[in-house]
């Protein structure tokens, strides 16, 4: 059982990574992809909020939504409802590199599950709520 459970771990790191070499711009790291599509999909984040999604520390999610502003992919604006506060969001711009960068992720894997046989592709298809589940704990 400890082989199945090593063999899945690398199978799926590994699958992981490969998907993540798809992306818009090779100079864009994976935080930074990441906190974009953090802010793609949820709207606008303070520094806090985005700090626990991406479980990292807040000075260190500051590195990260300045590298972005400075790229022109995020913006930072003032909290109308407490001034002490800055809100990140994304730009037109960061909007075009998460779109481009899902785009890609689709169509690599798209391409390589067309590629798998019909028992294949059930399989998959029957191991997805579990695999949903060990990455939503």
């Amino acid at each position: 059982m400890a082989e199945l459970h090593d063999d899945l771990r690398i199978a799926v790191m590994r699958l992981a990574r490969r998907v993540r070499l798809e992306r818009a711009a090779d100079d864009i790291t994976d935080a930074r992809l990441s906190v974009l599509f953090v802010l793609l999909g949820g709207g606008p984040q303070t520094l806090t909020s985005l700090s626990e999604h991406e479980r990292v520390t807040p000075p260190s999610m500051n590195r990260t939504v300045n590298s972005l502003v400075d790229d022109g992919l995020a913006v930072r604006t003032p909290d109308p409802d407490d001034k002490r506060k800055m809100i990140i969001d994304i730009t037109d711009a960061g909007q075009d590199v998460a779109l481009e960068t899902r785009r890609r992720r689709v169509a690599w894997f798209a391409d390589h599950v067309a590629e798998l046989g019909d028992d294949e592709r059930s399989v998959l298809e029957a191991a997805l709520p579990i695999l949903r589940r060990l990455a939503d704990s």
